[in-house]
């Protein structure tokens, strides 16, 4: 079952989704990559059965439902309605809140285009995706507002705000992927860690004077440590250590702020994976909506009550989706 090639403008898109039956076409291409197969009788050939959203086995007549066990399972929103939100999604650079989604696709309430969005992200993470390799750099930052009354920037204790680690391919002077992830905190295991799952063994990585990093040199890595300028010095036009880190995470608070004016802690992870799949896939906007749904039709389904969960869905620590 061959997937039919992606519209390359909008006017194409309108066109060529604008069935339930198209969507669904196009769906089980995602889901069955070489071809549909009958889990009962082996027989090689269905027909879609566009409202329950399932197809049929032209042998045995057994249905099998295009979105049971993916990231779309129970869902009562017209596909057509999903293909449009993982386009808006995936093609403009500045991202989507949920606001801007209930207007743009006329939703009659904010939850629906709340959690769409956050089904969504949480099937942007490739389990298999190659790590980061060559020279990368490394460096961390606080996501969340000023706070007065602590005693350094290392404090963690009553800090409201989120400790973030950032990876970074150098291609030149240019950046190349990137990982990021919420950490607890700054303890040398933790990015260890982090680097262990997120970079290839034998890469150079370049960080700054953070002593966390002391032991990357034992873990099969290059080290190379930088002293930091002096926030003052750097806003003098003293080069950074690890620039395109934090051309990263520049763009990164911006982003959150611009777009979604600041989201919850606990929902930080599934924010950083959004900005990481679109930062990945900027040279090709239209690729990250066949990646979407291609990925979203082997995720398993995340619940409204998994989402919505405080002690759950916490960003606190690694995505568990991210190993």
């Amino acid at each position: 079952m061959a997937r039919v090639p992606f519209p390359a403008t909008l006017r194409q898109f309108q066109l060529q989704f604008a069935t339930e039956e198209a969507c669904q076409q196009y769906l089980a291409a995602c889901r069955w990559p070489e071809g549909y197969k009958c889990p009962r009788c082996g027989n090689g050939r269905a027909y879609p059965v566009v409202k329950p959203k399932r197809w049929q086995c032209v042998a045995c007549r057994h249905q099998v439902s295009l979105i049971s066990g993916t990231v779309l399972h129970n869902t009562m929103t017209p596909l057509t309605v999903w293909f449009w939100a993982a386009y808006l999604m995936t093609t403009d650079k500045r991202g989507l809140s949920a606001l801007l989604l209930q207007r743009q696709l006329g939703l009659p309430r904010y939850e629906t285009a709340w959690m769409m969005l956050h089904k969504l992200r949480r099937a942007m993470v490739n389990v298999a995706r190659e790590p980061l390799h060559g020279e990368v750099e490394i460096d961390e930052t606080w996501i969340g507002g000023t706070q007065a009354g602590l005693r350094g920037s290392r404090q963690l204790k009553g800090r409201k705000a989120a400790l973030v680690v950032v990876a970074v391919e150098k291609r030149g002077r240019s950046s190349g992927r990137i990982r990021m992830e919420a950490i607890p905190d700054f303890k040398g295991a933790t990015m260890n860690d982090f680097v262990q799952r997120h970079v290839s063994p034998g890469s150079t990585i370049y960080t700054d004077g953070l002593g966390s990093f002391a032991g990357l040199e034992g873990a099969g890595f290059k080290h190379v440590s930088l002293n930091q300028p002096l926030r003052i010095e750097l806003r003098r036009g003293v080069p950074s250590a690890v620039p395109l880190a934090d051309r990263a995470i520049g763009n990164l608070q911006q982003w959150l702020i611009g777009t979604h004016h600041g989201v919850s802690r606990r929902h930080l992870q599934v924010y950083l994976d959004e900005f990481v799949f679109r930062h990945n896939r900027r040279k090709q906007p239209m690729a990250a909506f066949q990646t979407l749904l291609g990925l979203g039709s082997g995720r398993k389904p995340t619940s409204y009550a998994y989402i919505t969960d405080t002690k759950k869905s916490s960003s606190s620590g690694p995505n568990p989706h991210n190993t």
